[in-house]
């Protein structure tokens, strides 16, 4: 069957605009620049409390997408939880990352999932229709290897990671190394900003940080850095624009990415492209399907001691961390948007 109309599916947090959202609106895009007509449809979401999880799945499920206003919908593609709920005889998924807090977070400080009765019975129950959702699709994709073996852990079922470049990957251009390491990304506990703050403070040597981004911990960081007596040394950029995220990854000496368990993220690719080297924890996840040590890049246990340990070495040696990110450079600009399309397309 020729593929001429497709409709590509968020969940959409209202007022957050992160990685999945940034990601959806790139698909959309690429498809539209090969010839498709392309709709978003997106619904909001809210996990809280957790009986509005169903709800918001079975919203997604009341959604027969085979036809819009008499146009037969040829395709339709699923991303993030619960999208891949609504009813299609064609549906792919080229899934961003389930419900995270149900699945590996559960009983950890980045969920509030616990090992206990009514919270177990719902896991259950979400892992099963997830089960069962990601089955119905014809193929099944994931932003990377690591959001593919959670699929194969939990679920049971088979994926291909297809990994895109990032939003910038056209304007990133590489710059003489500063005297920053770069922090990209939303401040929220599970990407562990603090390491970075924690780093400054246990090694007086380590360069300064400049810290891109806001969320729900951007009071706390401060007031870490502050405590730690390092507020001199942390630059809080708040949200910055394009071109000024372009320039700050020009002028940055290393960027720091470590998060836990991450699906995927943009900013190890968006690093590199600027040739710059990644500094990463053993725990992180998805860039560690990108760094390599030594190489690249540092790949640190998750505390500040190493993490400052790899500051200390990347600021010592402007020829190393070079040679790094020119390696990282040769690693990223290989990914494209063509063999991601014709994945998902399937003609």
């Amino acid at each position: 069957m020729a593929i001429r109309t497709i409709l590509v599916c968020e969940a959409q947090v209202p007022l957050v605009h992160g990685g999945a959202e940034i990601h959806v609106r790139q698909l959309v895009t690429q498809l539209e620049a090969r010839g498709y007509q392309v709709g978003l449809v997106s619904v909001p979401f809210k996990w809280y409390p957790k009986d509005e999880i169903l709800a918001h799945a079975a919203a997604w499920r009341l959604l027969d997408l085979s036809e819009s206003n008499g146009t037969p919908i040829d395709l339709v593609i699923g991303t993030k939880f619960p999208s891949y709920f609504a009813r299609h005889p064609n549906k792919t998924a080229w899934l961003i990352h389930q419900y995270r807090a149900a699945y590996e977070l559960c009983g950890t400080l980045y969920s509030d999932f616990a090992h206990v009765d009514g919270d177990v019975g719902l896991r259950q129950k979400l892992i099963a229709l997830d089960t069962e959702m990601l089955g119905e699709c014809r193929r099944l994709y994931t932003n990377a290897r690591n959001t593919a073996n959670r699929v194969g852990k939990y679920n049971g079922l088979t994926a291909e990671p297809l990994y895109h470049p990032p939003r910038l990957a056209d304007r990133i251009q590489p710059g003489p190394a500063g005297d920053y390491i770069l922090s990209v990304g939303r401040l929220e506990t599970v990407k562990r900003v603090d390491l970075g703050i924690r780093a400054l403070a246990a090694s007086p040597a380590t360069p300064r940080l400049v810290v891109a981004g806001t969320g729900t911990q951007d009071a706390p960081l401060r007031q870490l850095a502050a405590e730690l007596g390092v507020a001199d040394r942390v630059e809080f950029a708040g949200t910055v624009d394009d071109d000024a995220l372009v320039r700050l990854y020009a002028g940055a000496r290393a960027v720091l990415y470590a998060p836990f368990d991450e699906d995927f993220g943009y900013v190890t690719l968006e690093s590199f492209l600027a040739r710059k080297p990644v500094v990463t924890a053993r725990d992180s996840g998805g860039p560690l399907e990108f760094v390599e040590d030594g190489v690249n890049g540092c790949v640190c246990e998750a505390d500040p001691a190493s993490i400052a340990d790899a500051f200390e070495r990347i600021a010592a040696s402007g020829a190393r961390a070079q040679s790094m990110g020119d390696a990282g450079y040769e690693r990223a600009r290989q990914i494209t948007w063509d063999g991601v399309i014709e994945k998902l397309v399937g003609e």
